[in-house]
């Protein structure tokens, strides 16, 4: 037998066996697709140099050989939050370690985040959320994500992204909210204000741009006047909507383009002492948890939240390498509740 070496690494095993370091690797993590004069080959090199793995190194590699990298705006969103949870229900069935990383909204950390998990050979990688209306952007991602492809790792996002070369779980955005205005306009209202977060989100503009086609079928014309926009959040909400009380807008039906904006609304149209829906309606826009307990709940589009996570993980493992840009769509339902009520008409 040959004298032990201090030492001893896995390249020198691949190099006494003949092998390539990756056949090496195979045959002594337990792989068992390997062909059986190379699988004996390295095993005998392996006793011969009394190789001894590094089992620190080798913990690290099978997490990330089991692991999916997620990418969400905010984790304390509770649109995120219930998508995630799909996510983790599908990671747990599959005996996944998930990991997952918050870009506040960001664009150059999403890109960041996603170079990180290429390194850290990520199973898949899912991106949660709104992509940006930014080409640059786009392209740079892109950039980052073709080797990962490349390479094997699926890519998976939730929500359009433009610019961006993997498969979708879409919810329809447009959709949702075109069906929201003519529910709208049947209980009688013509005048409204809408609260939107960033044009630079796809999906603020798809949600916008299905609110307005769906007034302009009822004869509603949506002017510039009567958008107010803020942060795609409860303060965001909140700021519009004191932006829209001090212009003295008079809708009387508001749609925010978010059920965490129209929280934020609600608790600005109370300071001014306006009732919800007395004086005015509110709706909003995803069905989060909290929209059913708000006083009064709140008139919604709802999104099968949990199943988008669930649905982007899977399409995500049943992928193969070369295979992308395949899309599942999944629509919304409006739900009326007590935050919209039937408009009086004034005699």
């Amino acid at each position: 037998m040959t004298p032990a070496k201090l030492h001893v690494t896995l390249e020198d095993v691949a190099q006494k066996a003949r092998v390539s370091l990756a056949t090496a690797s195979r045959v002594l993590n337990g792989t068992t697709n390997v062909r059986e004069d190379l699988r004996r080959r390295v095993v005998e090199a392996a006793a011969n140099l009394a190789y001894t793995p590094n089992v620190h190194a080798q913990a690290l590699a099978g997490a990330a050989l089991r692991s999916v990298g997620v990418i969400c705006h905010d984790v304390s969103d509770p649109y995120a939050a219930e998508v995630i949870r799909g996510v983790l229900r599908v990671a747990d069935e599959n005996e996944l370690l998930v990991m997952l990383a918050s870009t506040f909204g960001e664009p150059d950390k999403e890109i960041a985040y996603v170079s990180m998990l290429r390194s850290q050979r990520a199973t898949a990688i899912l991106l949660i959320g709104s992509g940006f209306e930014d080409r640059a952007w786009g392209r740079t991602l892109n950039a980052e994500l073709e080797p990962y492809r490349r390479g094997g790792g699926q890519v998976a996002v939730v929500s359009r992204h433009r610019n961006i070369k993997a498969d979708t779980v879409q919810p329809d955005n447009k959709g949702g909210a075109k069906a929201l205005a003519a529910a709208l306009l049947g209980l009688g209202h013509r005048r409204f204000a809408v609260l939107t977060g960033p044009h630079t989100l796809t999906s603020v503009v798809e949600r916008l741009s299905g609110f307005r086609e769906g007034l302009a079928e009822g004869g509603i014309e949506l002017s510039d006047r009567d958008i107010f926009e803020g942060e795609f959040d409860r303060e965001g909400g909140y700021a519009a909507a004191r932006e829209m009380i001090a212009a003295k807008h008079r809708a009387s039906c508001v749609f925010a383009v978010s059920d965490l904006m129209a929280v934020g609304a609600l608790a600005a149209l109370r300071e001014e002492g306006r009732s919800v829906p007395e004086d005015v309606s509110l709706a909003g826009f995803d069905d989060i948890p909290l929209a059913r307990d708000l006083a009064p709940p709140l008139t919604t589009v709802a999104l099968p939240l949990e199943q988008l996570g669930e649905q982007a993980l899977r399409l995500a493992l049943s992928g193969h390498p070369g295979e992308r840009n395949r899309v599942r769509r999944i629509g919304g339902e409006v739900i009326l509740r007590e935050s919209t009520a039937r408009r009086r008409r004034r005699r």
